[in-house]
């Protein structure tokens, strides 16, 4: 029997999933969005009719913080999968909810206190994790980090281990948006949550063991399919933290691309405190979180779509030896603004977000991913999901001894 899905999110990403989920119909039950603000689950709902789907997307009132209230809504609307969307502050609480009502589980990012920023690593053992037994006991499906990264690159780490190497070296992830939304500054998702990946210690996975740099202390230049030359940094980012579980004995690093001007606006409000996450006191009397002012006056990033043009280019370079030689390969997605958004209405960071979850959705429907416990992408087959994410408008592609092609 197809099983319901919820969405639990409004934002650029859900409407990416909700459209995409859309699309694929056939292979669900009923479909339905929830939002503590339930007019932006009505307005993703409302947008599909606007591109001729037929299928019906039932919106609800949520408070994702409350796992009770979550667990209620699984079971009122049958769902059988959730997809959590939402944002990294509810993961926890929507696990949960999860796992109390017998649903399958998929996020995109490892959960956050909201009153904590970069703590020790490994952050998924921090907290997902320590439902593992709950969620194997329940009976359940849990995928974390099911977006792009973490997520696809996951997999990519996967297919290299698949089907290229015996040992691997090193994964080197790669993150370059070489679009243009035309704001003077802007975040692509959440500002709130894009701010904190960046304000505390950068960790990555060298030598055997957690390494710590400062946010643009290093940084090399890339030269990349489509986009070309770009510069990235050393970041801390979700996906090295379950990867050097897996590849305990390989470097495990990521890398973003900023431009100067980026840099430059971060760096002033860092210095100002802007972007502290603690609570202050105005001269009035007022308390306010610095962060979430920033946030509330910086644009939504769902309003950059309609006018973001160029190119992102994610992928991983993973080193390693097969046969005893040495040897390296490049897989990667490019994935355009512009089509995202003539397609789904949204922009090319957030499809890249959202088409992923609803993969792996697929797959806990057709059965190859109903696992029946908690992982992380790595832990599943690659291939299966990265052919689907081709059909689904994601396709991989890979450099290698043969040269560039499609995988």
């Amino acid at each position: 029997m197809p099983k319901n899905v919820l969405i639990i999110g409004a934002g650029g990403v859900a409407q990416v999933v909700a459209h995409k989920l859309a699309q694929n119909a056939r292979e669900f039950g009923t479909l339905h969005i929830a939002s503590r603000t339930v007019s932006k689950a009505e307005q993703i709902a409302a947008s599909i009719r606007d591109k001729g789907h037929s299928v019906a997307f039932t919106a609800h009132p949520l408070d994702a913080m409350d796992s009770a209230a979550v667990a209620a809504l699984i079971r009122k609307i049958d769902a059988g999968i959730v997809i959590n969307v939402g944002s990294a502050f509810v993961n926890m609480t929507v696990l949960q909810g999860c796992i109390d009502a017998g649903a399958a589980y998929i996020d995109t990012a490892i959960h956050e206190d909201p009153k904590k920023v970069c703590e020790t690593p490994p952050w998924y053992g921090n907290y997902e994790w320590k439902r593992r037994e709950d969620v194997a006991k329940a009976g359940i499906t849990a995928i974390l980090g099911a977006g792009f990264d973490p997520g696809v690159v996951n997999a990519y780490a996967r297919l290299a281990e698949d089907e290229y190497f015996d040992k691997i070296d090193s994964i080197d992830i790669v993150d370059i948006n070489a679009g243009s939304h035309g704001r003077y500054f802007a975040t692509n998702f959440d500002p709130e949550i894009n701010f904190r990946e960046f304000t505390g210690t950068v960790y990555s996975w060298q030598n055997g063991a957690w390494q710590e740099n400062r946010m643009f202390e290093v940084g090399r230049e890339w030269d990349l399919p489509v986009v070309g030359k770009q510069t990235a940094y050393l970041s801390g980012h979700d996906e090295v933290h379950s990867l050097s579980a897996r590849y305990k004995d390989a470097d495990v690093r990521f890398w973003m691309g900023f431009g100067d001007h980026y840099i430059n606006v971060f760096t002033v409000l860092q210095n100002l405190g802007l972007l502290s996450e603690q609570p202050v006191k105005t001269a009035e009397g007022l308390v306010v979180v610095p962060l979430k002012v920033v946030k509330a006056v910086l644009p939504d990033p769902a309003s950059l779509a309609p006018d973001y043009q160029g190119k992102t280019c994610i992928g991983d370079l993973v080193k390693g030896t097969r046969d005893g030689k040495p040897g390296e390969v490049f897989i990667y997605n490019v994935a355009d603004h512009k089509e995202a958004y003539q397609e789904v209405g949204s922009q090319g960071i957030s499809y890249t977000a959202g088409v992923p979850p609803v993969a792996a959705a697929i797959l806990i429907a057709r059965g190859p991913w109903d696992v029946r416990k908690m992982a992380n992408v790595e832990d599943l087959p690659a291939r299966p999901f990265l052919e689907l994410l081709g059909e689904l408008g994601l396709p991989t592609r890979v450099i290698d001894a043969t040269g560039d092609h499609p995988l």
